[in-house]
Order: C-alpha cells, then structure tokens, then sequence
C-alpha cells in the first residue's frame, strides 16, 4: 500500500484499535476513508484525525467535543480558531480532572480511615478475653 493510503487492517495495527471502532468514528463522521469497492483506504488527513479522537478521548473529552475540534481544522484562519477553542476545552476538562482527582483523594482517605477503624475492631475481637 503506498504511504498515502492505509487499510483499515493497517489503521487497526498503527493505533491498536479495532475495524470496529474506526467503523464506529466513520459511522459518527469523525472520519471520512476513501471507498474502493468494498475497500476502506484511510489517507494521511485520516489518520491525524484519528490521533486526535484517540487523544481527546483519552483526555475524556465528549464526541461532540472532539467533532467541532475536527470541524474547525477544515477552517481558514491557519487553525487559531481550532487552537482557542481547543485551549478553552482543555482548561475547562482540566478543571473537571482536577475537582474528580480531589473527590477521589477524599474517598481515598475516608475508606481508609473506616478499614483502620475495622482493623482494630477485628483485632479487638481476636483478642483473648481476660476474665476467661
């Protein structure tokens, strides 16, 4: 296959993903393969969009979000608008991370304090009883 061009068995082994999955982001017009008989070829503007699916979902960010990032590429003002509008998502998810992390941290600490208290209840349990 020329360097141009990618089948869908190569997509698949270049990002570890499954056809299912790019069926799924074709179905979800996130890309747009070319068709050659019942053959996908994914071209290299293919692929820098499905890095950037990959990353937006690893960043958690929506399908949505990921659509109108993709959707502003194709714009002419040398990509500023993509690049604020990324920046503004990127801050805003941040934010979320950052306030999940801190949920999570307390959740950390409570769990473990209750699994100390239950500790010591156990091994108060155990313990043998004087008056025996």
């Amino acid at each position: 296959m020329a360097d141009d061009y990618m089948t869908i068995r190569e997509m698949c082994d270049a990002f570890d993903v499954t056809p299912r999955t790019l069926r799924f982001y074709e179905s979800k017009e996130l890309l747009f393969p070319e068709r050659r008989g019942t053959r996908r070829l994914y071209t290299k503007r293919d692929r820098a969009r499905l890095k950037l699916i990959l990353r937006g979902k690893r960043f958690g960010f929506s399908l949505e979000d990921i659509r109108q990032l993709l959707d502003l590429y194709d714009t002419s003002d040398q990509n500023v608008t993509q690049m604020v509008k990324a920046f503004e998502l990127g801050k805003d998810r941040l934010a979320d991370m950052k306030r999940q992390r801190e949920e999570l941290d307390a959740t950390i600490k409570e769990l473990e304090a209750q699994l100390e208290w239950g500790e010591g209840l156990l091994a108060s349990m155990k313990a043998p009883n004087p008056a025996e």
